[in-house]
């Protein structure tokens, strides 16, 4: 997982990943995508130790958000109510 990661990260798509596949009608389904979100927060995390990311709270935040949620709901054309999407260019759709 982390290599895959890695290899959107270095061709510069990371933020436009859609996150990850999984059966959602199995039990395991949820502690699969945690476990996604964190290893992906760890990933994050250490690139922004290492200087390769910004420090910056506003730009990573929606990053991991569209990744994790925004960018597959994006891809896939759902509109759910009361929820405003990001696209990964930043711009809102409701």
């Amino acid at each position: 997982m982390e290599w895959q990661l890695n290899a959107l990260s270095n061709a510069g798509l990371l933020s436009r990943f859609v996150g990850m596949l999984t059966d959602s009608r199995s039990f395991m389904s949820f502690p699969r995508h945690e476990y996604f979100r964190r290893v992906l927060c760890n990933l994050i995390g250490d690139d922004v130790e290492k200087g390769l990311l910004p420090d910056k709270k506003e730009l990573i935040g929606p990053m991991i958000s569209n990744i994790c949620f925004s960018n597959a709901a994006n891809y896939f054309g759902l509109e759910l109510p009361g929820q405003m999407n990001t696209s990964a260019s930043g711009t809102k759709r409701s």
